[in-house]
């Protein structure tokens, strides 16, 4: 019979281990100093853990029921915020629009009286605000969807008021 490739047999196991390694008296005082400090060594895995909680914190902002003015108060408070603690990405929650009553005045228009496309027009349009923005997008729709928005903001320490 035949031995498989992935099965050593005693007699090779002395062929393949010659030398036993012994440590020296480096290795040995580097090993001890390692030892004492051992208190000092995190779990790698917590720390990534609490980085993954810090950077994927999605600051929000909901503006259901807010006024035109109210709505466009509260972003730019809420950007300048967010951008000054160093925030990368926003969700602001607009809501669709469906129950707006635009639609009674005639000389309201229809679609920029409604926050879902007010309000990033009003970023875009106040100079403050829009040179802290990176980009504007609709949001995921476990976020809301149509009904709200990411913002996603440059670095901070690249740009200052």
């Amino acid at each position: 019979m035949e031995p498989r490739p992935h099965v050593v047999l005693s007699r090779d196991i002395k062929q393949i281990v010659k030398k036993k390694y012994t440590a020296t008296s480096e290795d040995k005082k580097d090993w001890i100093d390692f030892t004492k400090q051992i208190d000092n060594i995190n779990v790698k895995e917590v720390d990534l853990l609490q980085e993954n909680i810090q950077t994927n914190k999605v600051p929000k902002l909901d503006l259901h029921g807010s006024s035109l003015n109210e709505a466009n108060r509260k972003v730019k408070e809420f950007v300048n915020e967010s951008f000054n603690q160093g925030y990368r990405k926003l969700l602001i929650i607009t809501g669709k629009g469906l129950r707006s009553k635009v639609d009674e005045n005639p000389y309201i228009s229809e679609k920029f009286s409604v926050l879902k496309y007010s309000v990033p027009e009003f970023i875009k349009n106040e100079e403050n605000l829009n040179k802290k923005v990176m980009k504007i997008s609709t949001a995921d729709k476990k976020h809301g969807g149509n009904g709200a928005i990411y913002i996603f903001l440059k670095n901070n320490k690249k740009i200052r008021e």
